[in-house]
C-alpha cells in the first residue's frame, strides 16, 4: 500500500575518473568521467524507506542536472506519495510542463535528465512501498493502470490511450510462462566492454579473450575516429571471436551523413549487425538516409541513447530509420516515457536494445527489457541488452549476469540504490577521491 508524504528531497553530484583507464571513451567522448546526478526523497511515513533516483552524465556538467533537480523540487516535496501514483501522468505533466521551467527544455536536455532523475526516485520508492522489483511492480499491473502513467500527448498520431491497453490486453497470452522463463533463463546481453576507443590494442585483446571464456557470444566496437585504425581494429575483434559470433558497430554521432554510408561500407566486410548512431541523434531523416543507403549490405542502424524523448522515437520509426531501438532508462523522463516508446515499437515492430553502462544504467534499464519481454514485445528476436562491466561495485542491488543473460532482480525496488560510502567518496569536489586527484592536479 502506498503511503507517506516526501519530506525532503537531497541531490548529490557523484563522479568516478574512469578517464584515467580510457573506460567509456568512444569517438565523441574522448576522457568521460562516469558520473550521475543521485537523488534521494525521504518521507514521512514510519517504514523508513527512501526513493533513489539517478540519471547519468560525464562529469562536468553533473552541477547544472543537479541545479535543475533542485528547480523541480517544490514540484515533489509535501505531496503525497500516494497521490503522485494515483495521478502518474497529471504528475509527469506537472514536472514537464511548469511554465518556466520548459522553456529550457521542453522535455530535452539538462531539465529532462533531471526530470529522470527526480521520476526514477519515485518509481523507486513506489516498488519498495510494494515489496517488489520494478519490473514486477510493472508486470503485475493491469492495462489500464499502466497506461494511466504515460502522457500520450505529441503522439497520438501513432499511438492512442485504446491502441496500447490492446496491445498490453494482447500480450496477456503466454506471460506467465514469459516470467518463468525469464527467472530461468534471464535477458540475452551483449558486452561493450572490451573495444573502447581509448583501449590499446593488448587490452582489447585481453578482455576479448576473457570474455569469449565467459561465453559472451555479442560484441560492440566503438568506432568512428579514424578509418584505417577502424578497419584494423574491427578486423582484430572479428578473427578473435570468429565469424559465427555477432558484432555491432558505434560511432557516437561522429560522422555527416554521407560520411556515415561511405565510412560504413568500407566496414562492411566484418558483417556488422548493426551501426550505432551513425550521425546526429536529432537527424530523423538523415538516419533514414542511412538505414536505406546501408540496408543492401544487411547492416542495420541503430539509435536512442541520446533521443530527447517520445518524439523523437515517434519520427523515427514513422520515417524507418531504425531497424534496432535504443530506449535509455535515464536520458527519457524515466519509466513513464519509455513505456511509450515501449509500446510504440511494438506496434512498428522494431526490437529494442536498450543503451546501459555508464553510472547504473545496466540497473536500471533491465528492469525495463525484462518488463518489454514479459508484458509488451512477448519476442527474444533481434533482441539484446547492453551491458558494461564498470562500476556495478557501487550499488546495493547490482545486476547480475549468468552465462551473458542479466538475470531478474530479487530486491524490492528501481536497483537504483548506491552504497552509502561510494557516493560520499566520490562525491564532486569534496569526495575523498576528488579531493586527492583534484591536489595531485594542482586544482
Amino acid at each position: 500500500m502506498v503511503h507517506g508524504r516526501v519530506s525532503r528531497l537531497s541531490v548529490h553530484d557523484v563522479r568516478f575518473p574512469t578517464s584515467l583507464g580510457g573506460h567509456g571513451s568512444d569517438a565523441m567522448h574522448t576522457d568521460p568521467d562516469y558520473s550521475a546526478a543521485y537523488v534521494v526523497l525521504e518521507t514521512d511515513a514510519e517504514d523508513g524507506l527512501k526513493g533513489y533516483g539517478i540519471t547519468f552524465t560525464l562529469g562536468r556538467g553533473t552541477e547544472v542536472v543537479v541545479c535543475a533537480v533542485n528547480a523541480l523540487a517544490p514540484h515533489v516535496l509535501n505531496k503525497a506519495l500516494g497521490d503522485i501514483v494515483g495521478d502518474f501522468r497529471g504528475f509527469y505533466r506537472q514536472l514537464t510542463s511548469d511554465g518556466q521551467l520548459r522553456w529550457i527544455g521542453p522535455e530535452k536536455g539538462v531539465v529532462h535528465l533531471a526530470t529522470a532523475a527526480v521520476l526514477n526516485a519515485v518509481w523507486d520508492l513506489w516498488a519498495k512501498q510494494e515489496g517488489k522489483p520494478l519490473w514486477k511492480l510493472l508486470v503485475d499491473m493491469d492495462p489500464r493502470t499502466l497506461v494511466s502513467c504515460i502522457d500520450f500527448r505529441y503522439i497520438t498520431d501513432v499511438l492512442t490511450e485504446e491502441e496500447a491497453c490492446e496491445i498490453l490486453r494482447q500480450s496477456q497470452v503466454g506471460k506467465k510462462e514469459r516470467e518463468e522463463q525469464m527467472l530461468a533463463h534471464g535477458y540475452p546481453a551483449y558486452t561493450t566492454s572490451c573495444a573502447w576507443l581509448g583501449y590499446p590494442d593488448a587490452t582489447l585483446k585481453e578482455l576479448c579473450s576473457e570474455a569469449l571464456k565467459d561465453g559472451w557470444t555479442r560484441f560492440k566496437v566503438k568506432v568512428g575516429a579514424d578509418l584505417q585504425d577502424d578497419i584494423r581494429r574491427c578486423r582484430l575483434i572479428r578473427n578473435m571471436i570468429g565469424p559465427e559470433k555477432t558484432l555491432m558497430m558505434d560511432a557516437n554521432q561522429r560522422w555527416d551523413v554521407p560520411e556515415a554510408v561511405e565510412w560504413m561500407t568500407k566496414l562492411a566486410e566484418f558483417k556488422p549487425l548493426w551501426i550505432e548512431e551513425p550521425t546526429s541523434p536529432d537527424d530523423i531523416l538523415g538516419h533514414a538516409a542511412i538505414s536505406k543507403a546501408l540496408a543492401p549490405l544487411g547492416i542495420g542502424v541503430a539509435t536512442g541513447e541520446q533521443c530527447h524523448n517520445r518524439v523523437i522515437f515517434k519520427q523515427l520509426l514513422q520515417a524507418k530509420a531504425l531497424k534496432f531501438l535504443q530506449i535509455d532508462s535515464c536520458r527519457l523522463g524515466s519509466v513513464n516515457e519509455n513505456l511509450s516508446v515501449l509500446l510504440m515499437a511494438k506496434k512498428f515492430e522494431i526490437p529494442v536494445c536498450p543503451h546501459a553502462g555508464g553510472v547504473g544504467l545496466c540497473e536500471l534499464v533491465q528492469h525495463l527489457i525484462m518488463f518489454d519481454f514479459i508484458s509488451v514485445s512477448a519476442s527474444l528476436q533481434d533482441r539484446m541488452c547492453e551491458y558494461v562491466d564498470h562500476l556495478h561495485e557501487h550499488f546495493k542491488y547490482p545486476v547480475l549476469i549468468r552465462e551473458a543473460s542479466y538475470m531478474p532482480p530479487k530486491d524490492a525496488g528501481y536497483s537504483t540504490e548506491m552504497k552509502e560510502d561510494s557516493v560520499k567518496r566520490h562525491r564532486y569536489p569534496d569526495g575523498e577521491v576528488w579531493k586527492k586527484l583534484l591536489t595531485a592536479q594542482g586544482n
